[in-house]
């Protein structure tokens, strides 16, 4: 659940590494975020135009449909290091030890090679899409304002991309733990218990209010 884990850092370099990918995500994540407002922005003025002027935004589906691999996309390896992505925590959160560690070692592999798999398929439609020699680009537009679609296939295979180093990433520090015995390692999200979330937002508040 989104909001429940933390993730712990030392001078490890693995931890280090951990920390230079999350400032890519986190980039990552507020372009994402740039683009849903853009797209709250671009629905107002279309429900405006269309009520005061009779004539609605030209276009507005063609933007969504190049809005939506950023929106849904760009920002998901973030999520996988906060561990916000949607999971069966009832089960996960039952184990301790290497159980725990063993079992997020099979899930995160799974991933990594789903996410190997779309890499692979992604890159192969942006490669249908391009063209160097075609008029900008493109092999591809959108039915009304002719955008070129190039741009909205190549978010798709760079954010698996990205999606793939966290999930090696994660692999490291789950493998590490599960071969040290560790209880609480690094570069992995932790799940945290009610009173450790309820301090958590405290010192977020508090540090706000400073």
């Amino acid at each position: 659940m989104a909001g429940s884990s933390a993730v712990l850092a030392d001078a490890s370099t693995l931890s280090r590494l951990d920390r230079g990918l999350e400032h890519i995500e986190k980039a990552m994540a507020f372009v994402s975020g740039l683009g849903a407002f853009g797209l709250m922005f671009l629905a107002v003025v279309s429900v405006g135009g269309r009520e005061f002027f009779n004539e609605p935004l030209r276009g507005y589906v063609d933007w969504i449909e190049m809005a939506m691999p950023l929106i849904a996309i760009f920002g998901i390896s973030y999520v996988q290091r906060s561990g916000g992505h949607i999971r069966m925590d009832i089960v996960v959160g039952n184990l301790r030890g290497r159980a725990l560690w063993a079992a997020e070692l099979v899930t995160t592999f799974a991933i990594l090679v789903l996410m190997v798999a779309l890499v692979w398929g992604s890159w192969a439609h942006f490669q249908r899409s391009f063209d160097p020699g075609a008029p900008l680009w493109s092999r591809d537009s959108t039915i009304d304002l002719g955008l070129p679609l190039w741009p909205a296939k190549l978010i798709v295979p760079v954010a698996f991309s990205v999606m793939s180093l966290r999930c090696v990433l994660q692999l490291w520090g789950y493998g590490r733990a599960f071969v040290l015995g560790l209880d609480r390692p690094v570069a992995v999200p932790l799940v945290q218990t009610v009173a450790e979330q309820a301090a958590a937002e405290a010192a977020h508040i508090q540090g706000h209010d400073e």
